[in-house]
């Protein structure tokens, strides 16, 4: 660590205040200059104090750690055309103890470890007991259990992505240099006995002027899903125990009943600040191009199925970065296409990621409406000018009016993306009589029974849309900052937690029970608008039924080897099957959503399975790219017996393989 541990690495928490205040809901927005260590002495102070340890939770989504981290090196994403940091896609030497996504995820968790453990220890020394905040023992111990759950999540985070790291818990009085690693089980065991002592204190969930705030519902689930990560290692040691898979479903389930949150209806709701495909978008007057609202942005942050989330302001003067991770999803709607240009909307095209083949196979469009609800298959025109636009004939019989008119007018349909399956490629004949707007389509061929080609490029690839941010803090179209909360936690994981819980305990009855419940939310409801695509070239009904018995799953999934599922040629029993069949069910329900790094590496499968599914993987992956490297600044700065850490010491610090 830096040589100055209290400045540096863990810094005092009045140091961030300014950054704090302007992102959290329950925090008043007023700006502070000048703060000393006797501030955190106050009522006020250990408030700011308190709040200050929720500000490292933002840093996982305001750059682009957010998908290198989470998403990039998976079997959900590949790189797109305008590409940067592939070396944690393609896992290249470039990847190693210098990295500065590393150093920073260390010094943004320990900045986080610090201000809890410091809140920690003043808050239980305070004594005022005419104190509106902490004049009670009871108002101190859920102040401090906030930190305890917060200082929980910040090491689930470290383990997961480094292994063993140093466990501090307590402030130093001096500067400390020395901090030897702790086991992998050591920091589990940390982990949860931090979350379990602050359950107790916690109220399930605060009013909205306290969003955002640790409780109950969000301890819950991290037991659950501390448990779950540690249980799941077969040949991996992380201290797992045989009633590991008990505690899981102790844990999510006691926060599906009990918490007061609840599935959204409708999957769509909780992203539908932008437009899928089949959708009848927001139109501006006049035929104008669709916009949206901050009522919809404020009520997808607001949905009751998001249990915990980093909170960030939509007031301009107090604003940091802000939430960026919309920008690395779209692909390049604004050149190519007759009829478009960068527009508020659409949003920055970074095109960082695109979904692999395997992401969009693994998906029933036909009766599951997640699909065309996770990406954005079709763009409305919202170019003024005719200039270059394809028009209709002059003279034009069929309607004299038309002709030589344009045939996409503002806010018609100027480009789709065919999603259709490589068993029925379209001719390009077929493809040539809709060129009133662009065509992509996923498979085509010039005749039938011939070779088959795609128009998906790096360029122009299906652009998930989860993350729009149409609003954003100002209204210029290369605005960074969205007003997107950084959700955490949303309650439909706890289904995926206890199904794949019991399903381990070979209890598969129980485990489709609750992947169902899911299905059965995300199965298509009579008379629900849907995509044209499922009848036009998927070979679906041009009905509007219920699609809920068609898209329940039954133990066939993995009991035999469904074509379906996608399945490595090497799972051939049921329980592996069944582990593959619920990373498939988690790509369905949580594609994107800054799992899928983490969940590879939980099952042990990110090995096989981005080599299997990702085309950019190279030679260079290997099995040891199961933990990041351990960050060289974090190591030179060390001692151990009060010597600088040599080289050998170094290598022996440090993760395996790097």
């Amino acid at each position: 660590m830096k040589k100055n541990l209290r400045t540096i690495i863990w810094i005092t928490a009045g140091m961030f205040l300014l950054a704090v205040v302007s992102c959290k809901k329950f925090i008043k927005e007023e700006l502070v200059t000048t703060l000393n260590e006797d501030y955190y002495k106050t009522d006020a102070g250990l408030e700011d104090l308190v709040k200050s340890a929720y500000a490292p939770l933002q840093w996982k989504f305001m750059g682009e750690q957010s998908y290198c981290m989470y998403n990039f090196g998976t079997d959900e994403f590949r790189e797109g055309d305008q590409f940067n940091n592939v070396r944690y896609n393609d896992y290249d030497a470039n990847l190693n103890a210098n990295d500065a996504f590393v150093n920073d995820f260390w010094k943004n968790n320990y900045a986080g470890i610090r201000r809890c453990n410091q809140g920690m220890q003043l808050i239980a020394a305070y004594n005022n007991p005419s104190s509106s905040t902490l004049g009670t023992q009871a108002k101190k111990d859920i102040r401090i259990a906030e930190l305890r759950a917060l200082r929980g999540l910040y090491y689930f985070q470290l383990v997961q992505q480094l292994g063993g790291v140093p466990l501090v818990t307590s402030v130093p009085d001096e500067p400390q240099y020395e901090f030897p690693r702790a086991t992998i089980a050591e920091v589990y065991s940390q982990v949860i006995g931090d979350l379990k002592a602050a359950s107790p204190y916690l109220p399930w969930r605060y009013p909205t002027a306290d969003r955002g705030r640790a409780t109950k519902a969000m301890v819950h689930h991290f037991l659950a899903k501390a448990y779950f990560t540690r249980g799941s290692a077969v040949t991996d040691a992380r201290g797992q125990k045989p009633t590991d898979m008990d505690s899981v479903i102790v844990y999510a389930d006691s926060l599906i009943r009990f918490s007061g949150h609840a599935l959204e209806a409708d999957y769509g709701k909780l992203f539908d600040a932008a437009y899928p495909d089949g959708s009848i978008p927001l139109l501006g007057e006049n035929g104008s191009a669709p916009l949206s609202s901050k009522a919809k942005i404020d009520a997808n942050n607001a949905s009751n199925e998001i249990v915990f989330a980093a909170q960030f302001s939509s007031n301009l003067a107090l604003a940091g970065l802000n939430n960026t991770t919309h920008m690395y999803y779209p692909s390049a709607y604004d050149a190519g296409i007759p009829g478009m240009t960068r527009d508020f909307f659409n949003g920055r095209p970074f095109r960082r990621l695109r979904p692999t083949d395997y992401t969009i196979d693994i998906f029933d469009k036909i009766n599951d409406s997640r699909f065309f609800k996770t990406f954005q298959t079709a763009f409305y025109r919202n170019v003024a000018s005719n200039t270059g636009l394809p028009a209709y004939p002059n003279p034009y019989p069929a309607n004299p009016s038309l002709a030589g008119k344009p045939r996409v007018g503002i806010g018609d349909t100027a480009a789709i993306y065919i999603v259709n399956p490589v068993n029925m490629p379209l001719l390009t004949s077929t493809i040539s009589a809709m060129r009133f707007y662009a065509v992509f389509a996923r498979y085509k061929q010039t005749t039938v029974g011939g070779p088959v080609s795609t128009d998906y490029t790096g360029n122009k690839y299906l652009t998930m849309c989860k993350f729009s941010d149409p609003i954003r803090l100002t209204i210029t179209n290369n605005e960074a900052r969205g007003i997107r909360q950084g959700a955490f936690v949303r309650l439909a994981d706890a289904y995926l937690m206890m199904a794949e819980a019991y399903g381990r305990k070979g209890d598969y009855v129980n485990a489709l029970n609750y992947v169902n419940i899911l299905r059965r939310r995300a199965a298509y409801k009579v008379n629900e608008s849907r995509s044209p695509q499922i009848w036009q070239f998927m070979g679906g009904p041009n009905t509007l039924a219920n699609t809920e018995t068609a898209n329940l799953a039954t133990d066939v999934l993995f009991t035999t080897n469904a074509p379906s599922e996608l399945y490595p040629a090497t799972v051939t029993s049921t329980a592996d099957r069944f582990i593959h069949f619920m990373l498939n069910e988690r790509t369905r329900e949580l594609c994107g959503e800054f799992y899928r790094w983490e969940d590879l590496v939980r099952t042990e499968t990110l090995f096989d399975r981005t080599k299997l599914f990702n085309p950019d993987i190279t030679g260079s992956f290997a099995q040891y790219h199961k933990l990041r490297p351990i960050p060289y600044l974090q190591m030179i700065a060390q001692k151990i017996n009060g010597q600088p850490m040599t080289a050998a010491q170094m290598a022996a610090y440090q993760n395996p393989g790097y």
